[in-house]
C-alpha cells in the first residue's frame, strides 16, 4: 500500500483518456445538485475533500471488469487503475469541473436533472461572501428564469453572455489552455479595463490556480493484493452514502470469473419474487439462504455469517441456485395456506430464509409435501413467530433451525431449539397494539386460519378475498365508542379487540356499539340473525358478549380463544393463564 497526494487535473485527465476506471460491480454515484455545490466550494477554498483508493489494475486473480465514470467518451481502454473508494467525489469533480457535458445530478428531493456550474467572479473575490453563495447551478439551457419561464433572471447561453455577468464557467478551471482562451476572450470583451483585468488577476490566484494546484490524498493498492483483502479494505472503505451490501461483494467476487451476478439476480427476481410475499426478499438474503443450503449440504460445518456468505463459490452459487428459489416459493404457499398473504402481515421477514432452506432440503422426494414432516415445519414457524425469536442478529439461529429441524425430521432428533425456547406470556395480548409486532401479525393469521367470514358477505376470508376485499384489522368495539365509555385502551386497543374486515364491512360498523352496527347489518337485510353468529365466531369473538357490549367479558372470552389458538399453533402449552399478573390485568384467570 502506498499513499501520496494527486493534482485533480492530473486525475480528471487520467479518468478522461480511460486510465483510471471503476470495477463494473461500483454502483451508480448518487450526489445530489447541492452537494456538487459544496464539493465545489471545498475544493476552491483548498480545503480536503478525503482521500481516494485506488487498485492497481493487472492481477489475474482479481480479474474485476471495469467501466468509465460517467460521461467519459474513451473506449476498449485497458485501465492502469480502479477505484475503490471516492467514486462519487471523483465523478462529481469531473462531471462539473472538466466536462463538457452537462452534469447528471439530482434535486434535494431525488428528482433528476443537468447541469452547468459557474462561479460568480465578484464574489469569489469578496473575503465577505460564502463561497458556495458565489457559485451557481444553471440549467442546460444555461438560462435560469422565474415566473414560470416567463421572466429571464440569468442568462448564460453564450460566451458574450457570460462575460456580461462575469462568470466563469467552471468546467474550463482543470483545462488550462481553454481557460487562458476565456481570459484573453473576457479582457478584450471589456477592451482590456484595468479594472477588470485587476480583478480577474484575483479571481485567477484565489480561484483558479488553487484549484490547478489542488490535491487529493490517494492510496494505492498494488496488484499484488489478495483478493479477500481488497474485498474487505472494500468494504471498510465504503461506508458513506449509499451503504454497501455483502451483494456487492459477492459481486465482485464473482466478477473475476465474468459471471454478471446482478444480472442473474434481477432476472430470477423477477421470475420468483416479484409476489407481494416473497418481494420482500433482498439479494443479501438470497446469498445468506444460499450459503446457509450449501454448507449444510457439504456436511461440515454449517455457517451463514457475513464472512461465509463472502465465501460463497460460484460453483456453489450455480448449484443451489434454481433449486433455492423454488424452495422460497414453497415456502410462499406454505404462509398463505397458514393465512399469511403479504409482506405488511409477515411476521418475520428473516425467518423466510431458513424456511425456504428447509423447504429447499426437503423437497428431494417431494417430502415437503408430506403432512406429518409438514405439521413439524408449521410448529416449528409458528414457535418461532410467537416466541419473537427472529428479530435480532439471526445467523446463529438460522444454522440451530436448519440442522435441528431437518435431524428432528429425518432422525427424530430432538425438538429444535426454537420450539424449547419459544414462550408466550398471556399478558403480551394487551401489549400487542400495532401490526409492527411479530405476534400481532401471527395472531391476525391465525384468525384467518379459523376460516374467518365477512361479517355481511359470508365470504371466507382466503387469498381471493382478501386481496379484492380490502380487508384490513379493526377494532370490533370501535375505537370512538370505547372512547366515548372510557374503557381502557390498553385493552380495547390490543390486538384482543382487532380482527380482519373489509372495507366495506367496516364503513357499515362505523363507531357505535356492536349490538347496534349488528342490528343495523340485519334490518338492511344482508344477513340474518343465526348466520352473522356464526360469522361472528369464525374471528374468535363471543355472541352474547358482543350482543350485550359487555366489554370484559368479550377481552376475558377472545383472549381465551387466542391463547387457544396460539397453544394449537406451538404446539405448547401456555402457562402462567392464572398467574396474578393475568388476574390483575384482565381481572379473572384465562382458563376455560
Amino acid at each position: 500500500m502506498q499513499t501520496n497526494d494527486r493534482p485533480i487535473s492530473e486525475l480528471m485527465i487520467s479518468i478522461n483518456k480511460g486510465a483510471i476506471q471503476l470495477p463494473d460491480f461500483q454502483r451508480g454515484w448518487v450526489w445530489e445538485d447541492g452537494r456538487i455545490k459544496a464539493l465545489i466550494a471545498s475544493i476552491t477554498n483548498n480545503y480536503p475533500v478525503g482521500a481516494a483508493m485506488f487498485l492497481e489494475y493487472g492481477n489475474d486473480n482479481i480479474r474485476f471488469k471495469y467501466r468509465v465514470i460517467e460521461g467519459v467518451t474513451a473506449t476498449d481502454v485497458i485501465p492502469t487503475e480502479l477505484i475503490l473508494d471516492g467514486q462519487q467525489r471523483l465523478t462529481s469533480i469531473y462531471s462539473s469541473l472538466y466536462s463538457r457535458n452537462a452534469v447528471h445530478t439530482r434535486t434535494d428531493k431525488g428528482k433528476k436533472i443537468f447541469r452547468y456550474y459557474y462561479i460568480d467572479i465578484k464574489k469569489a473575490c469578496d473575503p465577505n461572501c460564502d463561497r458556495v453563495d458565489a457559485i451557481f447551478s444553471v440549467p442546460e439551457t444555461r438560462i435560469i428564469t422565474s415566473n414560470f419561464g416567463r421572466n429571464i433572471e440569468l442568462d448564460l447561453s453564450d460566451r458574450t453572455k457570460e462575460f456580461e455577468n462575469k462568470m466563469f464557467p467552471l468546467n474550463l478551471i482543470l483545462d488550462f489552455p481553454e481557460e487562458q482562451n476565456w481570459q484573453n476572450e473576457y479582457y478584450a470583451f471589456y477592451n482590456y479595463n484595468q479594472e477588470i483585468i485587476k480583478e480577474f488577476t484575483e479571481f485567477n490566484k484565489k480561484i483558479i490556480m488553487q484549484t490547478l494546484q489542488y490535491k487529493i490524498p490517494v492510496i494505492s493498492l498494488g496488484k499484488d493484493t489478495p483478493k479477500e483483502a481488497v474485498c474487505q479494505v472494500f468494504e471498510n472503505v465504503n461506508t458513506g452514502g449509499v451503504s454497501l451490501t455483502v451483494f456487492e461483494l459477492v459481486t465482485a467476487i464473482f466478477a473475476m470469473d465474468d459471471f454478471e451476478l446482478r444480472k442473474d439476480w434481477e432476472e430470477r427476481k423477477a421470475k420468483y419474487f416479484d409476489g407481494d410475499l416473497l418481494s420482500c426478499i433482498t439479494a443479501t438474503d438470497f446469498l445468506t439462504a444460499c450459503t446457509l443450503l450449501s454448507t449444510y449440504k457439504k456436511g461440515g460445518t454449517v455457517s451463514c455469517k457475513k464472512k461465509d456468505v463472502l465465501n460463497l463459490s460460484l460453483k456453489d452459487y450455480n448449484n443451489f441456485a434454481d433449486a433455492l428459489s423454488e424452495g422460497f416459493v414453497e415456502a410462499e404457499k406454505i404462509l398463505q395456506e397458514e393465512r399469511v398473504f403479504s409482506n405488511k402481515d409477515l411476521p418475520y421477514s428473516t425467518q423466510l430464509i431458513p424456511l425456504a432452506a428447509l423447504c429447499t432440503l426437503l423437497s428431494n422426494g417431494n417430502r415437503i409435501k408430506v403432512t406429518n414432516i409438514k405439521n413439524k415445519i408449521r410448529q416449528w414457524y409458528w414457535c418461532g413467530v410467537f416466541g419473537e425469536l427472529y428479530g435480532g442478529a439471526n445467523e446463529t439461529r438460522y444454522v440451530n433451525d436448519v440442522v435441528g429441524v431437518m435431524n428432528w425430521i429425518e432422525n427424530n432428533g430432538n425438538v429444535p431449539k426454537t420450539i424449547q425456547e419459544s414462550y408466550f406470556n398471556p399478558t403480551r395480548l394487551l401489549t400487542l397494539q400495532s401490526r409492527q409486532s411479530a405476534a400481532y401479525k401471527g395472531i391476525m393469521a391465525l384468525i384467518l386460519k379459523n376460516h374467518c367470514k365477512d361479517f355481511i358477505s359470508g365470504r371466507e376470508m382466503d387469498f381471493t378475498v382478501y386481496k379484492s376485499e380490502n380487508i384490513d384489522i379493526h377494532h370490533i368495539f370501535p375505537r370512538s365508542y370505547c372512547e366515548k365509555n372510557n374503557l381502557s385502551k390498553e385493552k380495547w386497543n390490543s390486538v384482543v379487540n382487532k380482527t380482519p374486515i373489509s372495507y366495506s364491512t367496516n364503513r357499515e360498523i362505523g363507531g357505535v356499539a356492536p349490538s347496534e352496527y349488528l342490528k343495523k347489518i340485519e334490518e338492511k337485510g344482508q344477513v340474518d340473525y343465526n348466520s352473522l353468529n356464526d360469522y361472528l365466531q369464525t374471528h374468535l369473538i363471543d355472541v352474547s358478549a358482543a350482543r350485550s357490549n359487555d366489554f370484559e367479558k368479550h377481552i376475558v372470552l377472545r383472549a381465551k380463544l387466542l391463547l387457544d389458538a396460539i397453544e394449537k399453533a406451538t404446539g405448547k402449552i401456555i402457562s402462567g393463564k392464572d398467574s396474578d399478573e393475568v388476574i390483575s390485568k384482565f381481572g379473572e384467570r384465562l382458563i376455560f
